[in-house]
């Protein structure tokens, strides 16, 4: 079993190495044999509870305040973290599911997902289509990805973007709090900057009503923002992705996140603006480039995939995320908003395992409507496309041969297939915990790949664009 520690862990560790003037590093190793323990936390690593009585051993032994007495923080996330009894109660279901849920802290499945099915490809394609119908204008065309994650999408996207206006400069600010997803984004990068060297890359940490901005809402973030330019000096991608990865340190340092204490979501340490752009286009870009303080969107284009927890209330949805989103629509702009819709064989695995399941309780016509309902009379400035089942709905697939689904399939693609499954449905670890005891959900997983003869899931999307005048 893993905890998510969030800051607490973090800010003992800090008070004792301020206390006893050790480093960092020195404490990760002496501690839990590990140099690159804190850093790893800061990342959004998970710890075992052995790990956090390692730790709460070493600062006793070494120093914490309190003659012996170990931190309090520390004891509570280890009494929170301690493996339960047989007869303990079980985690809620009715519980806020911002403040239950921590399911995509784990980038093994994340990632397991992403390179097994083709999800990012499908929406990437999806989004392809829309471009047909946005009107972009001087100087540049404008595109916000509201959530970038490992970069798939977007690089996806850039390259349908060059194919349809390979001479127009591009504006685009993507969004990201995940600092190895933001590692992950930048290293695609570099070929899109070679192919269409008119380009000006905006990532930034920021919330959805902040982002599209790139301005924070409150004074104290304002003042703590930082705001990075980077010009790429150079021709070839190699020298691009050079300098690209020099930004570690600055990356390291200015993409901390820690989890709010009301929501549990993650929230940002300080705003941060990373601006690229390639400096023999500077002169050309000029208009483009964005300044600090500006607060321009006007977006043409707004890709809205997944950008909000599934089981999130429909009003935190409509009000934190979707209607910032269209507010940053320009004229003639179009929002793609993509999540899960359930009703295919994902949903049956986690139905056989957990029956009754089913996380898909709210759609998109229910969520344009709460949208609508949040705007306002800004509303008539707007056209919500829910479309028909048709047009709105699409499926992706996990990767595998013909031959892999058959009599007897392999132990790797039945947790693959029960990774996805879980992935989709965003069932949380505390009660994975609690199935993964037997085999009964490879039994299950087994019996839907060999019904279907793979394994897939469908998607929905809506379109909401705003009016030209």
């Amino acid at each position: 079993m893993e905890v998510a520690v969030g800051g607490s862990l973090l800010g003992s560790i800090s008070e004792f190495c301020r206390r006893t003037g050790m480093a960092e590093s020195t404490f990760g190793r002496r501690a839990v044999n590990d140099g690159k323990f804190v850093a790893r936390l800061r990342d959004g690593a998970r710890v075992t509870p052995e790990t956090l009585q390692r730790v709460n051993q070493f600062m006793v032994k070494h120093g914490a305040p309190g003659a012996g007495e170990s931190p309090p923080e520390l004891m509570a996330l280890i009494r929170a973290s301690a493996v339960p009894s047989p007869m303990a109660a079980p985690v809620s279901r009715d519980a806020p599911p911002e403040k239950n849920f921590r399911f995509f802290d784990n980038r093994q499945k994340y990632l397991l997902f992403v390179n097994t099915c083709s999800e990012k490809d499908v929406v990437a394609s999806r989004v392809g289509l829309e471009l047909a119908h946005i009107h972009p204008r001087p100087p540049a065309i404008r595109l916000f990805d509201a959530g970038m994650g490992d970069g798939t999408v977007l690089a996806r996207v850039m390259r349908e973007m060059h194919r349809r206006f390979p001479t127009v400069p591009f504006y685009i600010v993507g969004k990201e709090i995940s600092l190895e997803d933001v590692r992950l984004s930048l290293r695609k990068m570099v070929d899109r900057f070679y192919e269409h060297p008119a380009t000006v890359l905006v990532v930034t940490n920021m919330y959805y009503t902040e982002a599209p901005w790139l301005t924070p809402r409150s004074v104290p973030a304002a003042t703590s923002m930082v705001w990075q330019e980077l010009s790429l000096t150079g021709t070839t991608a190699h020298d691009f992705a050079e300098q690209i990865s020099a930004l570690e340190p600055f990356l390291a340092k200015n993409w901390q996140a820690r989890h709010s204490p009301k929501t549990g979501n993650p929230i940002y340490d300080h705003p941060t603006a990373l601006v690229i752009y390639r400096e023999d286009y500077r002169f050309l870009l000029d208009e483009v480039i964005p300044k600090r303080g500006e607060g321009k969107a006007e977006y043409d284009m707004v890709i809205a995939s997944q950008p909000y927890r599934l089981r999130a209330p429909l009003e935190f949805k409509a009000q934190r995320v979707i209607a910032p989103l269209v507010r940053a629509l320009g004229e003639g702009g179009r929002l793609l908003g993509i999540h899960s819709h359930g009703d295919d064989p994902g949903l049956e695995i986690i139905q056989q395992v957990w029956p009754g399941e089913n996380p898909y309780t709210q759609g998109r016509h229910d969520l344009l409507r709460a949208t609508k309902a949040e705007l306002g009379k800004e509303s008539r400035r707007y056209n919500f496309n829910a479309y028909a089942d048709a047009r709105a709905l699409f499926r992706y697939e996990m990767h595998t041969l013909p031959s892999e689904i058959s009599a007897s399939i392999g132990t790797s693609t039945l947790f693959a297939a029960w990774n996805a499954a879980i992935y989709v449905a965003q069932i949380d670890d505390s009660r994975l915990s609690e199935v993964l005891r037997d085999t009964r959900y490879l039994d299950a997983t087994r019996e839907v790949l060999q019904k279907h003869g793979s394994l897939w899931f469908l998607d929905e999307s809506y379109v909401v664009s705003r009016k030209r005048d």
